[in-house]
């Protein structure tokens, strides 16, 4: 979808001309890339020198335990940032810029299916899940899938302007950009276990948010008692699982809180509660304020962040 973004941008309709942006598959070898869904993509070019581009684009592949990419292709995209090339990693292609030491000044996006093994791999880099994709001066990462068109689209809308953006958007038949404020469908759950029977229940937990679970239900599907998955709780988490499960819910209302179009009753029944009512009063003893008022801070948080924001196989890209 970065592609097609960019190509449906450089030209009238979907003439696809390279007239207003000109891109190349780049590697150290004319040999064909596996892509994760089997296809084999043929290099249009080897390495050339990144200062061609104004951005070098890492598409990632699946995630394994070894090197994600050859030694070559690290040192070329380490002597493009040397250079002061521009970097952008799309979905696990952020692990390879990770990997290549070139994440460590600058915060990562990734999808939360990938947020737990980006900590567990780079503990030391700065990490989010929730926004759809992040882009600072030098370096840029998103979720992946249809997040890659709207990083694209902001890379038209600045360098090639906004009636390309939109000849883009329509032949894709995307009604409305997402900016990098928005938040992804799903946020990893930041409760974390090695106990797989535990992992197992909160996963249950995560994929029953409306339609919630009876903890008896939770114990069966595990294969064990009520009394022994308690027990597991309390050991593991210091907590019952009725609390944990509310916790996933409520960070479930959150998510659809910074939604702004979505009514109270809505989150409320989204999240698993029977009315809005219900709903705002444990908020409200959790979090210490209403679902309204926390809403208002969060937009608020969100319109600051925004401002302070800086303008700005492998892909290289040049946009007139």
């Amino acid at each position: 979808m970065f592609i097609d973004t960019l190509r449906l941008a450089s030209d009238e309709a979907d003439r696809s001309g390279r007239v207003d942006a000109d891109w190349e598959v780049l590697s150290h070898t004319r040999q064909l890339v596996t892509s994760s869904c089997g296809i084999q993509v043929s290099p249009t070019s080897l390495f050339l020198d990144p200062m061609e581009f104004d951005y070098i684009v890492v598409i990632g592949g699946r995630l394994s335990g070894d090197q994600a990419v050859d030694n070559e292709t690290l040192q070329y995209l380490r002597d493009a940032a040397s250079k002061g090339a521009r970097l952008i990693g799309i979905c696990t292609g952020t692990f390879v810029l990770a990997e290549a030491g070139l994440m460590a000044a600058h915060e990562t996006c990734v999808s939360w299916l990938h947020y737990l093994d980006f900590r567990d791999r780079f503990p030391d880099l700065q990490v989010q899940a929730d926004r759809i994709y992040n882009l600072d001066e030098k370096r840029g990462s998103c979720a992946g899938g249809s997040s890659a068109a709207d990083l694209a689209a902001e890379l038209v809308r600045r360098h090639i302007g906004n009636a390309a953006e939109r000849n883009a958007l329509e032949v894709l038949q995307i009604d409305k950009v997402r900016g990098a404020e928005w938040v992804q469908p799903r946020r990893p759950l930041t409760i974390e276990t090695n106990d797989p029977r535990l992992r197992a229940a909160l996963i249950l937990m995560e994929q029953n948010v409306e339609n919630t679970f009876p903890v008896s239900r939770l114990a069966a599907a595990l294969g064990i008692s009520r009394r022994q998955l308690e027990r597991l709780f309390f050991k593991e988490l210091d907590s019952s699982p009725a609390l944990v499960y509310r916790r996933v819910r409520l960070e479930h209302a959150k998510q659809l809180l910074r939604k702004g179009s979505t009514s109270l009753i809505e989150v409320a029944m989204g999240a698993g509660f029977e009315n809005a009512s219900h709903f705002s009063r444990v908020f409200r003893k959790t979090y210490g304020q209403s679902p309204s008022v926390w809403r208002r801070s969060e937009s608020t948080s969100q319109l600051a962040s925004k401002a302070k924001s800086v303008a700005p196989a492998l892909l290289g890209g040049s946009l007139a």
